[in-house]
């Protein structure tokens, strides 16, 4: 999730379980160590695949962050012992804050590796956008009120709980709309006769009303629409992947294994300005991808490819943000025309041309 939200629960959190002795220091506190995981994002890792796929990675693990609060627990209780509360319940309360930053974090559809060192693919639920004002302003209502008004109060302490209930169950909520997409996804596969390998499913910008369900059958990927709104399974459009003809290009490129790993193969390949690009599908809205990188050089002569040692990630024109309002009218209405096929077009242009003839042209 984004920064200011893993901030404001760190707050509720701390507020909530130290706020009746440390006031709105605890808020603070909380507020600070909530953000602590994503304090990898400083760390080159060499390439632009690497910093992608090892973010989220000891920063988020369950056993190194079990670890850390039991320590930063113990040099608090040393550093400034307080008889009114207990190491347990100091403990716990760090971490708390740090475990709820990485399993809100695995809510996401980016991938979360939990259980570093182990090599398990990244965990990614992906039942909530990065961005969800439904779960954050309950939050930030709260602990803005607690800076107000105090903690050591009944009214503050009351908001941090009940603000970190109504978002707990909000996340839930999520679960239930992602259950939903999915049954109405297999219903459209089996419709249509798709043999799918692999299946993604996430909501749209902003929301959990609108989501965006794919497929991926070999050389193809499906893509389709699901509202709660909706009275039938979703049409699904058939885009192409290029993966069998990309994939000797790509023979012997970690990053693209690292790629395939991270996203469990949700993954498209372009062949634009003599340069397979990959795309991670998962990530951002139909047609815009942020995490998309060349990894291989072909020769036009005879056709002979190269990888590209040091990956940076592709180029992409910023996206028309008005589209947000074809997805808004498109989750209240299953007729709305939105074709995901012409959201996908300007995936396989060069940025160059792209910025010659403009946006959507």
């Amino acid at each position: 999730m984004d920064s200011i939200t893993q901030a404001m629960l760190g707050a509720s959190i701390g507020g909530a379980m130290l706020g009746r002795w440390h006031g709105r220091k605890a808020l603070v506190a909380g507020a600070l160590l909530g953000t602590l995981p994503d304090m990898d994002v400083v760390i080159n890792y060499g390439d632009a695949v690497a910093n992608m796929t090892y973010h989220r990675g000891f920063s988020h693990s369950l056993f190194v962050l079990t670890a850390l609060s039991l320590l930063l627990a113990w040099g608090w209780r040393r550093w400034r012992p307080n008889p009114d509360y207990s190491g347990v319940r100091l403990g716990l309360c760090l971490w708390l804050i740090l475990v709820t930053h990485v399993l809100l974090d695995a809510f996401t559809s980016y991938g979360t590796q939990l259980f570093w060192p182990m090599t398990t693919p990244p965990v990614s639920i992906s039942s909530i956008f990065i961005i969800d004002p439904l779960y954050t302003v309950p939050l930030l209502l709260a602990v803005v009120i607690g800076l107000i008004i105090g903690l050591k109060k009944g009214k503050g302490l009351a908001l941090q709980y009940t603000a970190l209930t109504l978002s707990t169950l909000y996340l839930a909520s999520t679960l239930v709309g992602k259950q939903m997409a999915e049954n109405n996804l297999q219903l459209a596969l089996e419709r249509d006769g798709i043999d799918a390998q692999a299946v993604f499913i996430t909501p749209t910008p902003f929301n959990t009303v609108l989501w965006r369900v794919v497929a991926v059958a070999g050389d193809d990927y499906y893509e389709g629409l699901v509202s709660w709104f909706d009275d039938k399974p979703p049409v699904l459009e058939r885009l192409p992947r290029h993966y069998t003809e990309a994939a000797p290009s790509l023979d012997g490129s970690e990053q693209h294994e690292r790629l395939r790993w991270f996203t469990r193969d949700i993954l498209r390949y372009d062949l634009i300005d003599n340069q397979w690009v990959v795309t991670d599908l998962r990530l951002g809205m139909t047609g815009y991808h942020p995490f998309r990188f060349a990894l291989a050089r072909v020769n036009p002569q005879d056709q002979s490819a190269q990888l590209i040692e040091h990956v940076e990630t592709w180029p992409a024109e910023p996206r028309d943000m008005s589209q947000l309002t074809d997805l808004r009218k498109r989750a209240l209405d299953s007729s709305y025309p939105l074709s995901l096929r012409d959201l996908t077009k300007d995936l396989g242009r060069s940025p160059l041309r792209l910025g010659e003839s403009g946006p959507g042209s």
